[in-house]
Order: C-alpha cells, then sequence, then structure tokens
C-alpha cells in the first residue's frame, strides 16, 4: 500500500499538476499549433513538388531530387540547431518557433514530395494521356484524374510521416521553443518531481492519438474509394 501510494506521488503528485498545469497548457497549445501549421505547410509543398516533377522538366526534377534527398537524409535536429544558431551568423536571426515550423515543414515537404510522387509514378503510363485525349489541359488531367489516384495510393507512408515529423515539434525545446515538452522539464526542475512529464505524456496522446486514428480511418476507406 505503501509502495502504491509512493509511486503516484511520485509521478502523479496531484498538489504539482495542478501548479504547472497552466504552463503545461500554453505549452500544449504551442505544440499543437505548430504541428498543424507543419503538417499543413508541409504537405502543401510536398504535393507541389510531386506535380512540378510530374512536369517531366531535367533541371527542375534534378533540383527537386536533390532537396529531397538532402533533407530526408539530414536529421530533423540538425537542421533545427543550424538554422537557429547558424543563420544568425550571417545576418538571419529567426525566432524559435519559426525555425521550428520551417525545419519541419520542409523535411515533411521533402518526404510527402516523395510518397506522391511514388503514386503518380505507380499509375499506368496511359492515365494521362486518356485524360488529355478527353480535351483536357495538362494541369486538369493531372488534378481531376492523376493526383487523386496518386494520394489514395500515397495515403499509408504520407500519413506515417506526418504523424513521425509532427511528433518532432519536441525538438523544438533545443532552441528554447516553449513547446510542451519544454515546459514539462522546466516545471519538473522546478518541482524536483517527475509529474509534469507524465501530464506531457498523457498530452501528447491526446494531441496526436486522433491524428493516428484519422490516418487508420483515411487507409481503411479513402485508399479503397
Amino acid at each position: 500500500m505503501g509502495t502504491s501510494s509512493g509511486f503516484f506521488f511520485t509521478f502523479f503528485n496531484v498538489d504539482i499538476a495542478v501548479q504547472y498545469l497552466p504552463a503545461l497548457a500554453v505549452g500544449a497549445a504551442v505544440t499543437l499549433g505548430t504541428g498543424l501549421a507543419v503538417v499543413l505547410t508541409g504537405t502543401i509543398l510536398g504535393v507541389a513538388l510531386a506535380i512540378l516533377r510530374a512536369l517531366e522538366c531535367r533541371v527542375l526534377t534534378l533540383a527537386i531530387v536533390a532537396f529531397a534527398d538532402v533533407l530526408r537524409s539530414l536529421p530533423p535536429l540538425v537542421i533545427l540547431i543550424v538554422m537557429y544558431f547558424g543563420l544568425p551568423e550571417v545576418g538571419l536571426p529567426l525566432s524559435a518557433l519559426f525555425v521550428t515550423w520551417f525545419a519541419l515543414s520542409l523535411v515533411l515537404a521533402a518526404y510527402a514530395e516523395e510518397s506522391v510522387w511514388a503514386g503518380i509514378s505507380s499509375l499506368p503510363d496511359g492515365q494521362m494521356e486518356a485524360a488529355r485525349s478527353t480535351g483536357l489541359s495538362w494541369w486538369s488531367a493531372m488534378r481531376w484524374v492523376v493526383l487523386p489516384q496518386a494520394l489514395r495510393r500515397a495515403v499509408p507512408t504520407l500519413t506515417n510521416r506526418i504523424i513521425s515529423i509532427t511528433k518532432n515539434t519536441a525538438l523544438g525545446s533545443v532552441v528554447s521553443l516553449n513547446e510542451l515538452l519544454n515546459a514539462a522539464q522546466g516545471a519538473s526542475s522546478l518541482s524536483g518531481n517527475p509529474t509534469p512529464l507524465m501530464m506531457a505524456a498523457l498530452s501528447y496522446v491526446v494531441i496526436f492519438l486522433p491524428l493516428v486514428i484519422l490516418s487508420r480511418w483515411l487507409e481503411r476507406n479513402w485508399v479503397r474509394c
């Protein structure tokens, strides 16, 4: 009984939870907002790059492939650190929020481009020609015929990458972004108790579990449409 009480007192201390709840709520809001912004901009940019790659312009294709390969090769933490600590040396100081959003958006865009391009490439060669033969322009054929099919095929890999990369908002703590993990670490240090970290863990589940459920729903339903 004493051991059980000691466990809950250490990891689920109600007094400490109440004391630091406002700070963690602010951090959770920053994490949620940053994550949504990363998903939106990263996905849109990735889809746009895949469409540009489909133009089959050699120079453009090489640039997009180089972008995707380099961004997928570098750890997101390295990109964050270089942008936050390196760019001020050349006269481009950036806020922790902007750096976290921009760096993770670029990483997600690289993976999204490859996922969508794989979907486009997997379609039969005659899809575009058949659509164009009905009088559609290249862009209309891409928008209404090719891209919807490609996105359906890209959903499993794309959603997995979105979940993985948006969780990296926690890396913002390295550049002093007041996101959830940073707030929890600070609260744990001040209180000398791990309860804030446990609260952060539960908050991550609340924030990201709906995204996981949505991704499974899309895989079961939209892909089969």
